[in-house]
């Protein structure tokens, strides 16, 4: 990812949400930005293993984000567990 502008924008956005997965018992690790403007992240603590971390990562940490940064076209959860049938958005 050459906009380390954009980076730098991301990071900061990522860290005015971090208390709202702490408060939770989770967090988030960046992984980093790829050529088609997606975040890669690592959820981690509870948020790690938790069904419904996509939930969060969509409708939480995404939505955040793209209001932050509206050229980021989505958020990737880079460890998800694979939790089966029944657990997709």
């Amino acid at each position: 990812m050459k906009d380390e502008g954009l980076q730098e924008r991301v990071l900061e956005a990522l860290e005015m949400f971090r208390p709202m997965l702490q408060a939770d018992g989770g967090d988030m690790e960046f992984v980093n930005i790829d050529e088609n403007y997606n975040v890669h992240l690592n959820l981690t603590g509870a948020c790690g293993g938790c069904p419904m971390a996509l939930m969060t990562l969509k409708m939480g940490v995404e939505r955040y984000l793209k209001d932050a940064c509206p050229e980021i076209n989505e958020i990737i959860q880079d460890n998800a567990v694979d939790f089966g049938e029944g657990y997709e958005f």
